[in-house]
């Protein structure tokens, strides 16, 4: 090795930069965002926490009926049974340094006006997300994959016994 080197300089500067404000560091960290704050600590936000907060204030929009599609809501019946839950089914977030995009999957309930639905869905994840993660949300995609119609898409109940035939 040589001695002589001058070790690398400090990536954290010990005087402020002119012009740089003051306060949260925003770093990005795989699939997760995190801040630095001035007393040194570290906030770390990882996609699954940011998905299930979109995926819990997109379920409770009157008009959606559940979050994702027909054979992802199989797969989380299955799940359900055998004692997992994943609450963020149907919602996958993209996670930047500062500000996160949303893409939400659901079926919607007969009755409702779709768009409406979907706006207020968009409405309801920006102001969950904002509040709730702090980070800024650029873009809420809505899709709607099918509509439930009660009675007619629930499982068959077992048709009544017919009286034998005299």
């Amino acid at each position: 090795m040589d001695e002589n080197r001058t070790p690398p300089p400090s990536h954290r500067p010990a005087e402020p930069l002119p012009g740089v404000a003051d306060g949260p560091l925003p770093r990005e960290t795989g699939t997760t965002v995190s801040t630095v704050d001035a007393t040194g600590g570290k906030t770390t936000i990882a996609d699954p926490a940011v998905a299930k907060v979109a995926a819990i204030t997109a379920g409770k929009v009157p008009g959606v009926f559940s979050l994702g599609t027909g054979a992802g809501r199989a797969l989380g019946a299955i799940r359900d049974a055998v004692g997992g839950n994943d609450l963020s089914q149907g919602v996958q977030v993209e996670v930047g340094e500062t500000q996160v995009a949303v893409d939400v999957v659901l079926v919607a309930e007969y009755g409702y006006p779709l768009t409406t639905v979907a706006d207020q869905v968009r409405s309801a994840v920006y102001q969950g997300v904002q509040e709730l993660v702090g980070l800024q949300v650029i873009e809420v995609n809505v899709e709607i994959t099918d509509v439930h119609v009660p009675g007619l898409n629930d499982p068959k109940t077992p048709d009544k016994p017919r009286p034998a035939a005299s």
